[in-house]
């Protein structure tokens, strides 16, 4: 049997497990079975219930104003990376800029798949800046320009180091060993995503916030003990300085073991009162005590071992490497083929991964609900999150189903509305 062919089988088994995986540890009902429904008669989930007419069309003018330039820019970096990699014109690009210092492999493949990237980043670069434009148009922006740029060519930055040493290493392991190469190649892009998870929070975090510990207060030590009390203890509860960027409301918790931590927005606690954050901060912690990161490096770790087995498969295919310009996936001018196989992945397994991720979230709404017993709390920050956001409060049916990473608003109030219902509690009333 040809290594391309034990390559196939490999890729069909690593994509059932990435699917049989999904289906084990998504948390697809939240409430514990068996629960009856409640006797009490909860409202109506339907947007008007909480919101005024004017407050759903703040939200949806906003949204319908960024979508196309969004969905324009994520269709114009797939256009640059198909043709990239369906074409020669990867391929030249590559030659063109290793050929100055030497022209070796090595040159190329460390290069190559930046340049292709760097391309890409000033195309889609204009589309980018009107979003920020409209950002600031409707008061979710409080960055100026040069710290928004300094922002882009950091994340750049970042994106750069990694292609450049990835690629490196690739086509290294492709020249070493022409016919199993896609063998290490696997552990090591799965292993890859197990180091970029954990050191995520310790190296890129600091890059584009400045963290501080928040002062001895009331609000500290309550944080600490929901934590506490959620048998997840943290280190430390920070302020991150987001306001110097944006408007939006948010916390999450970072790190791992003995080094986890509470991050909260400083605009959280500027706009919202303790009981409110105490909430978000329990969704936060949902997540942590469901380990869901670690859920979603396994994930992530599964289907990245699965697209590099795939790569080979596709990267012995005749007549793909023609439209490419190349002979063979060792030659590293090939990185345009690569990124673009990538890139088409990516943009097929959005809607898997924003189903997997809206029933996370709603687990981790479900915990915080449990964790505070404070479904009113919940409701009231829900309705501050989708005013101050500029939430699409009726959303695209179409739009939700394939990048909608959380449940709507309105289904996350009707769940907390259930909950209240469900166990006992005053039921939050309309708030219209």
């Amino acid at each position: 049997m040809s290594s391309r062919a034990v390559a196939l089988i490999a890729f069909l088994v690593l994509g059932a497990a990435v699917v049989v995986t999904a289906g084990f540890l998504t948390p697809w009902r939240t409430a514990p079975a068996g629960d009856a429904r409640p006797a009490v008669t909860v409202p109506r989930a339907d947007a008007s219930t909480d919101f005024s007419e004017d407050e759903i069309r703040r939200g949806s003018v906003f949204r319908a104003a960024l979508r196309p330039w969004s969905l324009t820019r994520l269709g114009l970096g797939l256009v640059i990376a198909l043709a990239f990699g369906l074409t020669p014109l990867g391929a030249r690009l590559v030659s063109a800029v290793a050929r100055p210092l030497g022209g070796a492999w090595w040159v190329e493949a460390l290069l190559g798949g930046v340049v292709l990237g760097a391309v890409a980043t000033v195309v889609t670069l204009p589309l980018a800046a009107w979003s920020e434009v409209l950002l600031r148009r409707y008061g979710l922006s409080t960055q100026n320009w040069g710290g928004w740029l300094a922002d882009q060519g950091k994340a750049w930055a970042v994106s750069a180091v990694l292609t450049a040493v990835v690629t490196l290493v690739l086509f290294a392991l492709i020249r070493a060993t022409p016919n199993w190469w896609w063998t290490w190649a696997a552990a090591g892009a799965a292993a890859f995503v197990f180091v970029a998870s954990f050191a995520f929070p310790i190296l890129i975090e600091p890059l584009f916030n400045k963290f501080t510990p928040m002062p001895d207060s009331a609000l500290r030590t309550s944080l600490l003990q929901l934590a506490e009390r959620d048998g997840d203890p943290v280190k430390d509860v920070l302020i991150a300085d987001a306001s110097r960027r944006t408007t939006a409301l948010n916390a999450y918790v970072s790190g791992y073991g003995a080094s986890r931590r509470i991050v909260v927005y400083d605009t959280l606690l500027k706009d919202a009162p303790p009981e409110e954050v105490e909430s978000v901060v329990a969704h936060e912690l949902g997540h942590a005590v469901h380990r869901d990161v670690v859920t979603g490096t396994v994930l992530g770790a599964l289907g990245a071992a699965s697209a590099v087995c795939g790569l080979a498969v596709l990267g012995g295919w005749a007549p793909l490497l023609r439209r490419a310009g190349v002979d063979s996936l060792a030659d590293p001018r090939s990185v345009g083929l690569v990124l673009a196989i990538i890139a088409v992945v990516g943009a097929l397994s959005t809607p898997l991964q924003a189903l997997v991720s809206r029933q996370i979230e709603a687990r981790a709404d479900e915990h915080a609900l449990e964790l505070t017993r404070d479904p009113e709390a919940f409701v009231s920050m829900e309705r501050r999150l989708a005013l101050q956001n500029r939430a699409d409060l009726r959303p695209n049916q179409f739009f939700q189903l394939w990048f909608g990473t959380h449940p709507t608003t309105v289904d996350r109030i009707a769940a907390a509305r259930e909950f209240a219902a469900r166990e006992g509690l005053p039921v939050p009333a309309p708030a219209r």
